[in-house]
């Protein structure tokens, strides 16, 4: 059991080193790097093609890399922004790591970016132990899911930066208990901020954009109290979940084939 859990530590440190390095290197060439994680179906590549649209509006470069298990659905719908998409398939692995991003971005991404948005796999278990080098980590859930989503999902809550409701159009439709649902958030990460958002009416587009370029240029994010836990590394990830780092996550090289598979020339299909 002992072999296990150190294991796990092993592969969490070499990804927060990685991380650390992808962080140092992005910060110097001026670009901020937004996570963002949800559950499938939250309405993130909807408000994140919301964004974009608003981002090119403005002026201000950025990219987008998507990651999913299978399609490339999300990067073509991205694309439709006219800014650099990157579609990552990561062939099952249900969470993307530093060393991953690192090679999918080396040669690609813009030299003027920026903010690159990473839309992470639909998922609020792996990916949360994996810092990515980002400059803002954003948690999505809709009106849908549930006031207690945050209980539920300690960690992926715990260590948000922003929490962003989606989909607040139909919030009375489906009963939201907004004052819950902000408790709750507030129970696992004291202080953070909650910003409420619909992609379809167009209220509270922007505040990604915001927030990361307010980063980007030298405000302080909010720092949650998990990842202020000494017995914690890198980003403040916990090693306590549940699902087995015994296998080589490596999937691949990230250089890609180079075909276009019919995409939009923003859309770079990888694996």
């Amino acid at each position: 059991m002992c072999r296990v859990v150190d294991l796990r530590q092993a592969v969490l440190a070499k990804n927060d080193e990685a991380a650390g390095t992808l962080r140092a290197e992005l910060t110097a060439r001026g670009t901020a790097v937004v996570n963002m994680l949800s559950s499938p179906g939250s309405g993130k590549t909807a408000l994140l093609e919301r964004e974009l649209l608003l981002a090119r509006e403005r002026g201000v470069p950025v990219a987008a890399l998507t990651a999913d298990l299978a399609t490339e659905n999300d990067a073509v719908r991205l694309a439709r922004s006219g800014v650099p998409v990157k579609q990552v398939l990561t062939d099952g692995l249900c969470h993307l790591e530093a060393g991953m991003l690192g090679r999918h971005l080396d040669g690609w991404l813009p030299e003027d970016t920026r903010i690159l948005f990473v839309e992470n796999v639909g998922n609020l278990v792996c990916p949360a132990s994996y810092d990515l080098g980002e400059s803002l980590r954003v948690v999505l859930a809709s009106v849908t899911e549930g006031e207690d989503k945050p209980l539920k999902y300690p960690t992926a809550f715990g260590l948000a930066q922003l929490v962003v409701v989606t989909k607040t159009d139909i919030a009375e439709a489906v009963g939201f208990d907004e004052a819950a649902f902000r408790a709750n958030v507030q129970r696992v990460n004291p202080g953070v901020e909650v910003a409420l958002t619909s992609a379809r009416a167009g209220e509270g587009v922007g505040v990604l954009l915001d927030r990361a370029l307010a980063v980007g240029a030298g405000a302080g994010a909010h720092t949650p109290v998990m990842a202020r836990d000494p017995h914690a590394h890198g980003h403040g990830h916990r090693h306590d979940h549940d699902h087995d780092h015994g296998q080589d996550h490596d999937h691949g090289d990230g250089s890609g084939s180079g075909q276009q598979h019919g995409t939009p020339q923003s859309v770079v299909q990888t694996r």
